[in-house]
């Protein structure tokens, strides 16, 4: 470690065989670099495995019960002004309630200092937050509300009974009117009439001046409730101000250098994107804090990686010092614009790997096509590619109608597609997999061998809102996701499945693989929520369906290439 820097940590083994690398790394899909591995396992080994901070991070069985934090961490490899290659480490967030903490970066902006502007600023907001929690939890609150709902429900039925009394009342008119037709005399019968409509008009009058009595004592407790709910309102609204202006000022304190020197803030970065604020969070994770770091300290970044250290969230794939990319909507626009005058790593996200692969034809009529879909190809032209299923099958079938794409697989995936070649074929097909009356039999490889022979798996999906296109288990907003699964045969230490999706969401058999309450194993080759390998190990094997024409049972069954 520098004497000089407490920050920057020399390598404790000898790194002399390993070159750098020719690019700086492309922080959103890469492989970690062998000098970032060495780096994450010192770190590991030195920092994290004493834990001399106590921070819960879900590995030791004595904090089972208590909440787990994991951390995402950082590594960056840096060579600094003496030639000497080390590297830097920063973690997500906080550390043990901290931002500052050795041998770690400190964060672009320490909220937490004493006396700081934000701790200050923040006091008000608290005094008002404290405000509004007291009178949301007042008595006179619960009071004035359920006074508002009792001369509700009292007024309610006060109506209902004076409507049912005149409904009776008219009833009993009725029936003298019809008896005075038969035993009155012309006048008697008027006089009578004439009583019957005094007391008809009368009885109106009565459910008139009810209601309206009724409106009055609902209005003036309306307004005993509203001059307090508005005064709550107020108050929100004055925190709400409080707290964009707070945020503005904090956001500006977040400043982010480049290559180029060019400095750049948060309000500044995030001008650009769809919703021109910057997220919660955003400049706390590791990646711009370790470049930060770098170019203010005058050390030239070589490669960099993030692994997570803990215990697996709830609701996404994440696994014990795992190398994962940075994520897209807090990190993205930071990075973009450090990243600029540094020679990076392209992004492979932007290269058609599938530019060189055929489609190969299973089947074909006047109405339908089956395909065999090659790994890496897009289903549909992207925003970046055009390249796809669907574009290719439009150049090679020029006379089909309708939008040719019936469903779709994952750009990774590879395997069965049906297209329709015609409008009525497309819609007759599309109702087949509205109705699920198509079957579909998917063949992944898996890291590892699970416990059961055969199971099901319901785990419900949502996109991750910080990090698309990457789904999370979500109980509350997540749609359906079901999946039964077999076990077909053991290959050395790794499974071979057959899968059967009932839904087809986004993801959906790569999560129900990965995650820990489904399989907690992820189809290899997974570069989302396992690890990167030549492929990902998932095909669509087998597809049945019903001739959109000729209503004729299809079956079709294509090997994947890693069976």
């Amino acid at each position: 470690m520098s004497r000089s820097d407490p920050c920057f940590n020399l390598f404790s083994q000898d790194i002399g065989e390993l070159s750098p690398p020719d690019k700086f790394t492309f922080p959103f899909y890469y492989q970690a670099h062998p000098l970032c591995q060495m780096a994450a396992e010192q770190l590991q080994q030195q920092w994290l495995t004493p834990n001399t901070w106590r921070h819960n991070f879900g590995l030791d069985e004595h904090d089972a019960n208590q909440q787990a934090i994991s951390k995402m961490f950082g590594v960056l490899v840096v060579r600094n002004a003496q030639g000497q290659l080390g590297f830097l480490a920063a973690f997500s967030g906080k550390l043990a309630e901290q931002n500052v903490l050795k041998p770690f970066v400190p964060p672009v902006f320490d909220m937490l200092t004493q006396g700081s502007f934000y701790t200050t600023q923040s006091q008000p907001i608290n005094a008002i937050n404290q405000q509004i929690q007291q009178l949301e939890s007042s008595e006179q609150l619960t009071q004035l509300t359920q006074q508002l709902t009792d001369i509700n429900q009292q007024s309610e039925l006060k109506i209902k009974a004076k409507q049912q009394e005149i409904v009776e009342a008219r009833k009993q008119r009725k029936a003298q009117r019809t008896a005075g037709e038969a035993n009155l005399t012309a006048l008697e019968f008027k006089t009578l009439s004439i009583e019957m409509s005094r007391q008809s008009v009368q009885q109106k009058h009565a459910l008139a001046t009810l209601k309206a009595q009724c409106q009055l004592d609902i209005s003036q407790a309306q307004t005993q409730l509203s001059q307090l709910t508005e005064q709550i309102s107020a108050l929100k609204q004055q925190r709400k101000h409080l707290s964009n202006r707070l945020q503005h000022q904090l956001f500006a304190q977040y400043q982010f250098a480049n290559a180029h020197g060019e400095i750049r803030d948060l309000n500044s970065i995030f001008a650009e994107t769809a919703n021109h604020i910057p997220p919660a969070g955003a400049g706390e994770c590791a990646a711009p804090k370790l470049l930060n770091y770098a170019y203010n300290n005058q050390y030239q970044p070589i490669a960099m990686a993030e692994f997570w250290w803990g215990k697996a969230p709830k609701s996404e794939v994440k696994k014990h010092k795992n190398f994962y990319p940075s994520c897209h909507s807090k990190c993205r626009p930071i990075l973009t614009h450090m990243l600029a005058g540094l020679a990076v790593d392209p992004d492979p996200l932007l290269i058609n790997t599938a530019a060189d692969k055929d489609i190969e034809i299973v089947y074909q009529d006047d109405d339908i096509v089956v395909i065999n879909k090659p790994a890496e190809l897009l289903s549909v032209a992207g925003k970046k590619i055009s390249d796809s299923v669907q574009t290719r099958m439009k150049q090679r079938f020029a006379h089909a109608t309708g939008p040719l794409i019936v469903h779709r697989l994952d750009m990774s995936t590879s395997g069965l597609m049906v297209i329709a070649l015609t409008s009525q074929a497309n819609k007759a097909l599309v109702q087949q997999f509205i109705n699920r009356t198509v079957t579909k039999r998917y063949v992944a490889l898996i890291e590892g061998v699970p416990t059961a022979t055969a199971g099901d798996i319901s785990l419900p999906l949502r996109v991750d809102l910080d990090d698309r296109p990457k789904q999370v288990v979500c109980y509350e907003h997540g749609k359906t996701a079901q999946t039964h699964w077999q076990l077909h045969k053991v290959i050395d230490d790794k499974a071979l499945l057959h899968l059967y999706p009932k839904t087809g969401r986004t993801h959906q058999l790569r999560m129900h693989c990965a995650h820990h309450d489904g399989l907690g194993l992820p189809i290899v080759g997974d570069d989302l929520y396992g690890t990167q390998a030549t492929r990902l190990h998932l095909h669509a094997q087998q597809l049945s369906f019903h001739h959109p024409s000729s209503n004729k049972p299809l079956h079709f069954d294509v090997p994947a290439d890693f069976e």
